[in-house]
């Protein structure tokens, strides 16, 4: 059992403490946000992540996980020190390094441990490893040994602490191999693959990781788009594809685009780090502007079919970015709502977890259902923005009865086009032929 100090308890953070407290060490978490401390502390979790909530708990009562706002203790007599706090995009698309600095410079004027090591799990653009060995040392009074690992994390939201135990793959990075090999043994009951590599390229893994999936979600949506105008399928498409092992059927799955904390600011950080070696990613460039578009393709589908919506009462079912998650960070149905809202459209909407945050984003300007009844009830048109379960399960029969007009615009292909025919609506999709009964 080792030693262990998390800064920062969102996302990133949270999951790899318990994580790790999984694992059997002990952990600190510590954020500088005192009522996120205090209401942890209580074993209350502000985000939704399944198995989030009940693992804190077991955790707090166990003792082998405890949460402050003292930096000073936090960091103290810390053997390791795992990093995950937010690098948010600027303006300009770069990652933004101040959370990552501040945590540096804490770190190296409060911990008092012989050979600490820092470990990485936040995003950070290639070279901001070797950066916090310098912010570390600066704000040493006096030299310690230490060294710094990139540990970057490849987990899906919704999905968190289900992936930390069936990982691909660990990547570690460092210039130390005894760094190295002490953070792989906080692993060691893991089966899985170890990459054991200098930190540019384990901070470089993880850009590439998530720039491939994108682009496998931007090409999929660029082929849905010419599928609907040459009559074609895409779902068959892509299963056709997916079945080629150097394919995968695996971020096939054509829609409105991709969304959330991770892949939109990483595409574009990367895009801003290459442009600074003055180097244009095109096909980078090109997966970002295919996902702007197809944010879109609902609203003109929409168009298409009533002219004006001015006035139009609109349902929005899903406002996550995907299912099993309340993140609303990125989402599609951001772009969506904020557009339907332009055109002049009465909108209401229901999300199973996303409700709170979007009161947060919209306020009074949108409606908010208590169910997915409530949310169709004479309803002149229904934007489908996310796969829940409850979605997909739905019969037809229920938009039947609850609309006005039952006109469904799916951004998630939730269903088969052979059901769909045989019911009295109207049903369009993404890279599929549009039922018109």
């Amino acid at each position: 059992m080792k030693k262990i100090t998390v800064v920062g308890a969102g996302y990133v953070g949270l999951s790899t403490g318990v994580f790790l407290a999984d694992l059997g060490h002990q952990v600190k978490v510590v954020d500088i946000d005192q009522n996120k401390i205090q209401q942890l502390k209580q074993g209350i979790v502000d985000i939704y992540e399944k198995g989030m909530q009940e693992s804190i708990e077991k955790h707090l009562k166990e003792e082998r996980m405890s949460f402050t706002t003292d930096e000073k203790e936090a960091y103290r007599k810390a053997e390791f020190l795992f990093i995950g706090v937010g690098t948010p995009p600027t303006p300009e698309g770069a990652a933004d390094l101040s959370y990552i600095q501040q945590v540096s410079y804490a770190i190296g004027q409060y911990c008092q441990t012989n050979d600490f090591i820092v470990v990485t799990k936040s995003t950070v653009p290639v070279g901001t490893n070797r950066k916090m060995i310098q912010w570390i040392q600066e704000a040493m009074s006096e030299p310690k040994d230490f060294s710094v690992v990139s540990n970057p994390e490849f987990l899906r939201e919704g999905q968190a602490l289900y992936d930390m135990f069936h990982t691909d793959r660990v990547v570690i990075g460092s210039e130390s191999p005894e760094a190295a090999k002490r953070v792989k043994e906080l692993y060691e009951s893991l089966q899985t693959e170890f990459v054991i590599t200098n930190l540019e390229t384990a901070e470089m893994i993880k850009y590439a990781s998530n720039a491939f999936l994108a682009t496998k979600i931007s090409f999929i949506n660029e082929m849905a788009n010419i599928c609907q105008m040459v009559g074609a399928d895409v779902e068959e498409v892509a299963y056709g594809m997916g079945l080629d092992h150097r394919i995968g059927l695996h971020f096939l799955k054509a829609g409105i685009g991709y969304g959330g904390s991770c892949l939109p600011k990483d595409i574009q950080a990367l895009i801003h780090q290459a442009n600074i070696q003055g180097y244009q990613p095109k096909l980078l460039e090109a997966v970002e502007e295919i996902n702007q578009y197809q944010r879109n393709q609902m609203i003109t589908m929409a168009k298409k079919r009533f002219g004006s919506l001015q006035g139009k009462q609109v349902t929005i079912l899903g406002l996550s970015f995907k299912p099993n998650t309340d993140d609303l960070r990125q989402a599609p149905s951001i772009t969506m709502i904020n557009r339907l809202l332009q055109e002049g459209a009465v909108i209401r909407v229901f999300d199973p977890k996303a409700m709170n945050r979007a009161k947060a984003v919209w306020k009074e300007r949108i409606n908010y259902a208590n169910s997915i009844e409530d949310a169709l009830k004479d309803s002149e048109m229904v934007f489908i923005l996310t796969d829940w379960d409850q979605f997909k399960q739905l019969s037809p029969n229920t938009f039947i009865q609850a609309m006005k007009y039952p006109v469904i615009f799916d951004g998630r292909n939730c269903y088969s086009l052979k059901e769909i025919e045989t019911f009295p609506l109207e049903y369009y999709s993404i890279g599929r032929k549009d039922i018109i009964n």
